[in-house]
């Protein structure tokens, strides 16, 4: 209790000296009754935030009001300490539920992942399998596969090389994740920097060339996926290589 009291108190402090350059600026428009109305809101509000964080929102406001006048008047509390020690064993006992409550739905979150992910896996897993028979299309040692919509002519690049290309990432049910063509603007960048399916995926083409590289999930992002990737996702990019640097 003793550490959350002070947790409390230095975040307080820490609000308000951030904010005294806005004070000192508005201070010289306001009455000094404004100003204290001003002050006692934004204590009000930033202690508020804390409550709510800490899930400690189903109070009596004007109890709340009470304390926090006895408290800055120095006058004695009105709850007598076993009150005070039944208050404090309630408030960790509501967050001894909160923290379970949170646990558990982590949990969930983490199975239904799990499952996308297995799930994911298989059917991506089938997908490249039948991809593998179409027409044109190529696959390496990595389980990489490639097909040549364009030759390049010019130059490849090696693992150590920067490049410059154009591109858009599809998943298996067509939704683009990104894509630098629908920017307008080419993207650049080490292919030590890049994902293990771009990688060698580029080392394949030359210069002004054009490819479409379908990546299994571990040359990709793999079980934990990224943003607006799921996990184990089977990802296919279309790849014009501009630039050998």
């Amino acid at each position: 209790m003793k550490y959350s009291l002070k947790i409390i108190v230095l975040s307080l402090i820490f609000a308000v000296t951030s904010n005294i350059a806005i004070a000192a600026t508005e201070g010289s428009e306001n009455d000094d009754a404004n100003l204290k109305r001003d002050m006692g809101y934004f204590f009000g509000y930033s202690f508020g935030n804390i409550l709510k964080e800490g899930g400690n929102t189903d109070l009596d406001f004007d109890a709340l009001l009470e304390g926090l006048k006895d408290s800055v008047s120095n006058s004695a509390p009105t709850l007598s300490r076993d009150q005070q020690q039944a208050v404090i064993a309630a408030i960790q006992e509501n967050q001894k539920q909160r923290k379970a409550e949170q646990e558990k739905m982590a949990e969930q979150v983490q199975a239904q992942q799990s499952e996308l992910a297995r799930k994911n896996l298989a059917d991506g897993m089938e997908w490249l399998k039948e991809n593998a028979k179409k027409d044109g299309v190529k696959q390496t040692a990595s389980g990489l596969q490639y097909q040549v919509i364009e030759a390049g002519t010019g130059k490849s690049p090696t693992a150590e090389s920067r490049v410059k290309v154009h591109y858009e990432g599809k998943l298996l049910d067509g939704t683009v994740f990104d894509s630098s063509i629908a920017r307008n603007e080419p993207a650049e960048f080490g292919l030590q920097q890049v994902i293990p399916g771009w990688t060698e995926g580029l080392q394949l083409m030359k210069e002004g060339g054009k490819m479409r590289l379908f990546l299994p999930p571990d040359l990709a992002y793999g079980p934990g996926g990224t943003r607006g990737i799921p996990p184990n996702s089977v990802l296919i990019f279309d790849v014009t290589l501009l630039e050998v640097k």
